[in-house]
């Protein structure tokens, strides 16, 4: 750097901090043409972008590649400059300049930056038809057309094209059935509620090849939509054939123990914890998945009612983020020992400076009260606080639904019209009011209205879709009431689903069936209250 150029790249950043990044831009970018500098263009871009003038680090990041034809730091950011200011068509060509440049071990990870890029287009559409324009040399070879049609689904799924999106994960693994992207991208299209989406990624898995993450990914789906069997089932291959990856043992311990497996719950937890020490030579800091690990063996330690163990383990979480659910969870054994009292004095003990660590600490000690069935202490503090907030909707809910366990059923409903009054656009209250109705056989016709509405505000939701089903069980319509339970139940294999799709088939006569149902959903939350009820009504014994 000569003399000359130092003074113009001093005098330029001394420009900057007396606020004139004009003259600053223009005396760098001078610099940097003088001496093919990339620091100089990088930095004369980088003054353009933060004065917000997208043309002017456009003009600098295209004449750093006019400088340095060869650049790809050059290419890359004028691409990303392109596509920021929505100007897509222009990047096709400098896209595949780009492509046919990078090495072919590196392409899937430019086809994931290219996917995440044009992901955040204004013109999401317009993204993805460009995006698939500048990809096409790469579909048709055969070791890059999985990952290119991942990267194109996943700009259709940006641009909520879910069926454009299913188009490219399923054509991506018809070109490699090995394909993790499109794998990956048909997990996310499960999320998005794509049916045809599970069957892809059924088919990615029974490859021998298949990379152990989306079995992971499917296992942690499965559990989100409370498949709980199917979920255990992916989790205990995933665990026999990769045994020294430590998550899976860990959402294996979590729903073994939510089944009430406590042995294999202990047995998994501990090879979590082991692995994950063992990978981080002993240091034993908190890390991501230690504290469910240890509320976990809480949970499992408590269910034997060995409340020193549980406490032990509680002891063991440090971290100021769980330091709610921690305290709720020692308050929960002090509460099964009899010391309810001191229990809500040690969530009262929390910090709370904050209106939002107020709420939480409330809603700590009511959830508390319910899980002990101390029902109208709850009720109290709810009435309490929502006198505070009136307008709190959530406050609102949760009042009337504990003024049902209490049998205040003229409560309930008046807190429900309130909030619908409130919130038209609430489909809970308008499920919550007419599955009350519906659960105690009166104003059945009302009781169908109310759910009707809630299906239109959430069509996609299966426990109103259970609603749906039981009010057209209590009008006595059984066969329309088993194909809605029966979808509900496929869709979010919940036990209060299950205890009325038992009901209704048992009573029309499928028994065997109904009992099958039933042990399922016991396996899945054997305290239910629905589902005890059921049982008990109905003198049945899975």
């Amino acid at each position: 750097m000569t003399a000359q150029i130092f003074y113009e790249v001093l005098v330029g950043e001394l420009t900057l901090r007396s606020g004139d990044p004009g003259t600053s831009y223009g005396l760098i970018l001078d610099s940097a043409r003088r001496t093919r500098d990339p620091q100089l263009f990088q930095r004369a871009t980088e003054i353009a972008l933060q004065s917000r003038s997208g043309d002017a680090a456009l003009a600098a990041a295209r004449a750093w590649k006019q400088a340095i034809p060869d650049s790809r730091d050059a290419r890359r950011l004028e691409l990303q400059i392109l596509v920021a200011l929505n100007r897509l068509p222009e990047t096709v060509e400098p896209l595949r300049t780009e492509l046919a440049a990078t090495p072919q071990v590196e392409k899937p990870v430019l086809m994931n930056v290219i996917a995440r890029n044009y992901a955040r287009a204004t013109d999401k559409k317009q993204a993805a038809s460009v995006v698939e324009q500048a990809l096409s040399d790469e579909l048709k070879n055969p070791a890059m057309a999985a990952p290119a049609w991942a990267a194109i689904g996943r700009v259709r799924l940006a641009a909520e094209d879910n069926a454009g999106a299913m188009d490219a994960a399923r054509k991506g693994l018809q070109a490699d059935p090995a394909g993790e992207a499109p794998a990956v991208l048909a997990l996310d299209l499960m999320d998005a509620n794509q049916a045809e989406a599970e069957g892809l990624v059924k088919t990615f898995l029974n490859n021998p090849k298949a990379n152990p993450g989306v079995r992971m990914g499917y296992a942690r789906e499965l559990a989100q939509d409370r498949r709980y069997a199917e979920s255990t089932s992916q989790l205990t291959i995933l665990t026999r054939q990769y045994p020294e990856l430590p998550e899976p043992w860990l959402l294996l311990g979590s729903l073994q123990a939510q089944a009430k497996q406590d042995a294999a719950a202990e047995s998994s937890i501990k090879k979590y914890i082991a692995l994950t020490q063992k990978q981080v030579d002993g240091d034993e800091r908190p890390l991501a998945g230690m504290t469910q690990a240890y509320f976990v063996l809480s949970q499992t330690a408590e269910h034997r009612k060995d409340y020193r163990a549980a406490e032990g383990w509680l002891a063991k979480i440090d971290s100021p983020e769980d330091l709610t659910a921690t305290q709720l969870r020692r308050a929960m054994l002090l509460a099964r020992q009899g010391k309810l009292d001191e229990g809500r004095e040690l969530i009262r003990a929390l910090p709370g400076d904050t209106p939002e660590q107020q709420r939480q600490k409330l809603m700590a000690e009511v959830q508390l009260l319910r899980d002990t069935k101390h029902y109208q202490e709850a009720y109290d503090l709810l009435a309490k606080a929502s006198a505070a907030a009136p307008n709190d909707a959530d406050l609102i809910y949760d009042q009337a639904m504990v003024a049902e366990k209490l049998n205040r059923m003229d409560d309930m409903e008046r807190l429900l019209r309130r909030l619908i009054a409130m919130k038209p656009d609430n489909q809970n209250a308008y499920n919550a009011l007419g599955y009350s109705l519906a659960d105690r056989n009166v104003r059945l016709d009302e009781a169908r209205t109310l759910i009707q509405k809630a299906v239109q505000l959430a069509p996609d939701d299966p426990f109103i879709a259970d609603s749906l089903g039981w009010v057209e069980f209590r009008r006595g319509n059984t066969q329309e009431a088993t194909r809605i339970l029966e979808a509900a139940y496929k869709q979010r294999p919940d036990p209060e689903i299950g205890a009325h799709l038992g009901e209704v088939l048992w009573t029309s006569g499928q028994r065997d069936r109904a009992m099958a149902i039933w042990k399922e959903a016991l396996q899945a939350d054997a305290e239910n209250e629905t589902l005890q009820e059921t049982l008990k009504r109905l003198r049945a014994k899975p």
